[in-house]
């Protein structure tokens, strides 16, 4: 069999294919971790949970708020817990997320009302978020955090 310009180019074109397909489930794979990661993100905030936020965030952690705060790890897991208000619903909707090598961008439409926990006066909040979580040593942790008022 005589193998030509032809058949090597379909070959490639083969094998490119196979190749992204492999990728693109690895990926899948990764941005399901991510996702895990971030109902887990979820679940501790609303829970008001330092142990779990304190292991689900990185060192690093920036963490920004629509009114232009900027928090590092442990102001932002102090206030997160403290006692002066309680979540009473917390929802991540339209979740999108892409990996990147060892990244992961995170946007999601933020919506949840809390009460104040000294009247009882409840309030809404509305939020387009974007996170940046990174892999560190095997793990996913959530390196950044910005949110834009809606």
């Amino acid at each position: 069999m005589n193998i030509g310009r032809r058949h090597i180019a379909a070959l490639g074109i083969a094998a490119a294919a196979l190749l992204s397909t492999v990728s693109a489930d690895a990926a899948t794979a990764e941005e399901q971790v991510v996702a895990k990661r971030v109902e887990a993100f979820r679940a501790a905030q609303f829970a008001r949970d330092p142990k779990a936020l304190d292991k689900l965030c990185a060192p690093e952690l920036s963490y920004s708020h629509s009114d232009a705060r900027v928090e590092d790890k442990a102001t932002f897991i102090a206030n997160a817990t403290n006692a002066k208000s309680k979540s009473v619903t917390l929802e991540y909707k339209d979740v999108s997320i892409r990996v990147v090598g060892t990244a992961a961008i995170v946007r999601f439409h933020w919506m949840a009302e809390s009460e104040s926990v000294p009247d009882g006066k409840r309030s809404n909040t509305n939020l387009a978020i974007l996170m940046t979580w990174q892999k560190q040593n095997g793990v996913w942790k959530l390196l950044d955090r910005g949110s834009t008022k809606l």
